[in-house]
C-alpha cells in the first residue's frame, strides 16, 4: 500500500493533477464558509437545528452544511445537476435533443451550453426562493434572521448566490480538465465527509461522559465495514452479456471477429433513486413545519417519521419504483440493439433486431429488480441504526442512504483513474526502455 502511494507522487503529472485537486477543493470548502451580507449566522444556525430532518437537512447534506450558513455557496453545485437531469430527461421524450445526443462532439457541447443556461435560470430561481421567502421567515427567540430585509438585500443575496454556484460549475469543470475524477461529483462527496470529523468528535464525547460504551462504538465500526462492502458491491456488481463480432474485409484489412460482453450494471440507476424517492419523503415533513401545531400536522409528523414502519416501507417502494423509472431513461435496449446490428455484432442464440432488443430488456428487468431491493435496504438503514441502537441523524446518515452510496461511487470512479494514469505511466516506461536496448544493440 505504502509503495502504491509513493508511486501516485513519484508521477509529475499524476502528482500535479492530486494536488491541483486538492487545491480546489479547499477553495470549496472555504467558500461554504463564507455568509451572504445582511444574516445574523448565529439566529440561522438556532433556526436551522430543528429542520435538519426535512428537505432542507438534506439540502444541507449535499452542499457540505453551506445552506444553513447561508454563504455564498449555499446551493452548491445542485441546481447543474438538477439541469443536467432535465436535460438527460428530456433527451429520451424531445427529439431535438434525441438529434443532439446523436450528431457526436457538436451535439455534446451544444447539451453543455443548454444545461449552462438551465443552471443559471435555476439558480436564480432558487436563489429567489431563498432570500426573499425563506430566509426572511425564520426566527429565533422571536428575532428575524435577517437584518434588513428588503430589495437591496434579495438583490445581493440573489447576485451571491448564483455567482456563488456558477463558481462552482467553474471549479468542478477544472478538476475535471486538469485534476483527477471527475470534478462535480468531487465536489459533492467532500462536501458530504467535511461532516465526517464533527460526527467522530461528538461520538468521542458521549463515550467520554459515559452515554456510550466502547463496545457499542466497535460494533458501530463493525457495521460500518460490513456495510461499506456490501455498497462496493452493489455498485460494481454486473451481468454480463456476451456479444460477437462478424468479421469483415475492408481492403486488405479484416475488421471485426472478436468476442466481448455488454456490462449489465446491477446498479444501473445509481444514487438517484434514493434522492428522487427521499426528496418526496421528506415533503410531508416540511409542510408540516409551516403548519404549526394542528392536527393534521402532527398526523403527517407522525406517520412520516423515522421510527414509523410505513415510512420505512413507503419509501423501499419508493425507490424500487424510481430505480426502474430512471434504469429505462439511462439505458435504451432499443439503440444498444441498433448500434450492435450496424457494427455487426450479436448475441450469440439470439437473432439481430427486435429480438436481440427484447433479451436485452429481459435480462436488464430481472437484474433491476434485486439491484432495487438491495438499494432501497441501503437506503433504509440507517433509520433501522437510529431505532434500534440509539444513533442521532448526523451518524446514521453515513451507514447508507444517499451519503455513502455518493462517497463510495466517487471514490472508486477517483481510484479507477488514478490506476489508469499509473498503468499508462508504466507501459510508457516500459516501451521506452525497448526502444533504447533496441538502439545500444543497434
Amino acid at each position: 500500500m505504502i509503495d502504491k502511494l509513493k508511486n501516485i507522487f513519484i508521477i509529475p503529472e499524476l502528482r500535479q493533477r492530486i494536488l491541483f485537486t486538492i487545491a480546489i477543493l479547499v477553495v470549496v470548502r472555504i467558500g461554504s464558509h463564507i455568509p451572504i451580507p445582511g444574516v445574523d449566522g448565529e439566529a440561522l444556525a438556532g433556526a436551522f437545528s430543528n429542520m435538519k430532518n426535512t428537505l432542507f437537512g438534506l439540502f444541507n447534506t449535499f452542499v457540505g452544511g453551506a445552506f444553513e450558513k447561508a454563504s455564498l455557496f449555499s446551493l452548491g453545485i445542485m441546481p447543474y445537476i438538477s439541469s443536467s437531469i432535465i436535460i438527460q430527461l428530456m433527451g429520451s421524450v424531445v427529439p431535438y435533443f434525441q438529434r443532439l445526443q446523436k450528431e457526436g462532439e457538436a451535439g455534446r457541447k451544444k447539451i453543455t451550453q443548454i444545461t449552462r443556461y438551465g443552471t443559471v435560470f435555476l439558480a436564480t430561481m432558487q436563489s429567489y426562493g431563498v432570500v426573499a421567502v425563506f430566509l426572511p421567515s425564520l426566527t429565533n427567540n422571536g428575532n428575524s434572521v435577517v437584518f434588513n430585509p428588503g430589495i437591496i438585500f434579495t438583490f445581493t443575496g440573489i447576485v451571491s448566490m448564483v455567482t456563488g454556484t456558477l463558481f462552482l460549475m467553474w471549479l468542478g469543470e477544472r478538476i475535471t480538465e486538469r485534476g483527477i475524477g471527475n470534478g462535480i461529483s468531487l465536489i459533492i462527496m467532500v462536501g458530504i465527509v467535511a461532516a465526517f470529523p464533527t460526527v467522530i468528535n461528538n461520538e468521542i464525547i458521549l463515550v467520554q461522559q459515559g452515554v456510550r460504551n466502547l463496545l457499542s462504538e466497535f460494533i458501530l465500526i463493525g457495521i460500518m465495514f460490513f456495510i461499506i462492502c456490501f455498497v462496493v458491491l452493489l455498485t460494481q456488481g454486473t451481468r454480463k452479456i456476451p456479444v460477437q463480432y462478424a468479421k469483415r474485409v475492408v481492403g486488405r484489412k479484416v475488421y471485426g471477429g472478436q468476442n466481448t460482453h455488454i456490462p449489465m450494471r446491477v446498479n444501473t440507476a445509481g444514487v438517484m433513486p434514493i434522492i428522487f424517492a427521499q426528496s418526496i419523503m421528506f415533503i410531508p415533513s416540511t409542510l408540516a413545519t409551516f403548519l404549526g401545531d394542528s392536527d393534521f400536522a402532527q398526523s403527517l409528523m407522525n406517520w412520516f417519521s423515522f421510527e414509523h414502519p410505513f415510512y420505512w416501507l413507503f419509501f423501499g417502494l419508493m425507490i424500487i419504483f424510481f430505480t426502474y423509472f430512471y434504469t429505462a431513461i439511462a439505458f435504451d435496449p432499443v439503440q444498444v440493439s441498433s448500434t450492435m446490428k450496424q457494427q455487426g455484432g450479436f448475441i450469440p442464440g439470439v437473432r439481430p433486431g427486435k429480438r436481440t432488443a427484447e433479451y436485452i430488456d429481459n435480462i436488464l428487468t430481472r437484474v433491476t429488480l434485486p439491484g432495487s431491493i438491495a438499494l432501497a435496504f441501503v437506503a433504509i438503514f440507517p433509520y433501522l441504526l437510529m431505532t434500534f441502537m440509539d444513533v442521532n441523524y448526523d451518524l446514521a446518515s453515513f451507514f447508507g442512504g444517499t451519503s455513502l452510496l455518493i462517497i463510495v461511487g466517487v471514490a472508486l470512479d477517483t481510484l479507477q483513474q488514478i490506476e489508469s494514469h499509473l498503468m499508462m505511466r508504466h507501459y510508457d516506461g516500459f516501451l521506452s526502455k525497448g526502444k533504447i536496448r533496441g538502439r545500444r544493440r543497434s
